[in-house]
């Protein structure tokens, strides 16, 4: 019970335990205050945060209003594949992969622990369940979560191994010299700001290799990219295009402030960086079969190609 709780609900394991034992958890209409009660499958399960001020405050405004779950007004993912073994979805731009500080409701997480509760039990942690991989809040297209401990295990060592394929588009300010080239830079937290990565001596080694598929001058000087992560590090893509002066379209972040203003004056409508995760291989952990999957470009990037000059994306495999 506490454990469910905590992963439907967005709360800690301590906080779902307080909320159980105090009568805030009923099952059928009936309070139940044991934390180490198991949940069956087709149960209903209330929840009750708005008497537990000091739990709604720790879960957002959505608990005062009597939510029981995820956040209904976040983006929801679409399942592309499914299988005993493990889920492959396309993430749209907005949504958080996993609970985290400031994010407690209306993840990715939750919303596949509803349609797979088995995840639960795929490690690493109570917070992130069957995750192998992340993508940042702004950034949409493919990742893969596992449904098994083993299934986790084998797709994290072929992350390890680099065997796993990742590629994306971007469209990046300026325009880039070179057809093709790789980033290789090791990256760590920035000394000037805990939350960007940046180039730093004894960082994480971190490859990223891309190919310019187009550029436009007007209304902005802009590249269109493919990249493809040999490494897969925190804002890798972001960070390392930043760190050779490229930063991606409209990341606030990781942009200059004249070049953010630039791509906000141009672009009004686009209110995350341009960037898509847009194929995705590996080979199965259970049958030993490669899969590969590939995501179109989202409408809100898709509306930005006319009036920045560029052309429809190729294909993304480089």
């Amino acid at each position: 019970m506490d454990r469910g709780l905590a992963l439907l609900v967005g709360l800690s394991r301590a906080q779902a335990s307080r909320l159980v034992a105090a009568g805030g958890a009923r099952l059928a209409g009936a309070p139940v205050r044991a934390g180490s009660h198991r949940l069956r499958a087709g149960e209903l399960l209330e929840v009750e945060l708005g008497r537990h001020r000091g739990l709604a405050a720790a879960v957002g405004p959505a608990a005062d209003s009597g939510a029981h779950g995820p956040d209904a007004s976040a983006p929801c993912a679409v399942v592309v594949y499914a299988d005993d073994y493990l889920v492959v979805v396309d993430k749209p731009a907005g949504l958080v992969v996993h609970p985290g500080a400031g994010n407690r409701l209306g993840t990715l997480v939750q919303q596949l622990l509803l349609r797979f509760p088995d995840i639960s039990t795929a490690g690493p942690d109570d917070e992130r369940p069957g995750i192998v991989q992340r993508l940042d809040k702004g950034t949409s297209g493919l990742l893969v979560v596992a449904r098994t401990a083993a299934a986790r295990q084998g797709l994290v060592a072929q992350l390890a191994g680099r065997s796993v394929e990742r590629r994306y588009l971007a469209v990046v300010h300026g325009e880039l010299q070179a057809d093709e080239g790789v980033v290789e830079a090791p990256l760590g937290r920035s000394p000037r700001s805990r939350v960007k990565m940046a180039v730093v001596e004894g960082g994480r080694h971190a490859r990223t290799h891309y190919r310019a598929e187009a550029r436009s001058v007007l209304p902005l000087s802009v590249t269109l990219v493919t990249c493809r992560l040999e490494t897969g590090r925190t804002h890798q893509v972001r960070a390392h295009f930043s760190a050779i002066g490229h930063p991606v379209l409209a990341d606030q972040r990781y942009s200059k402030a004249t070049q953010f203003a630039a791509a906000r004056q141009a672009l009004p409508e686009l209110r995350r960086p341009w960037l898509h995760a847009a194929h995705l291989g590996f080979v199965h952990p259970s049958t030993g079969e490669a899969m590969s999957f590939s995501s179109a470009l989202p409408e809100d990037l898709q509306q930005t190609l006319g009036p920045l000059g560029l052309p429809e994306p190729p294909s993304v495999r480089l």
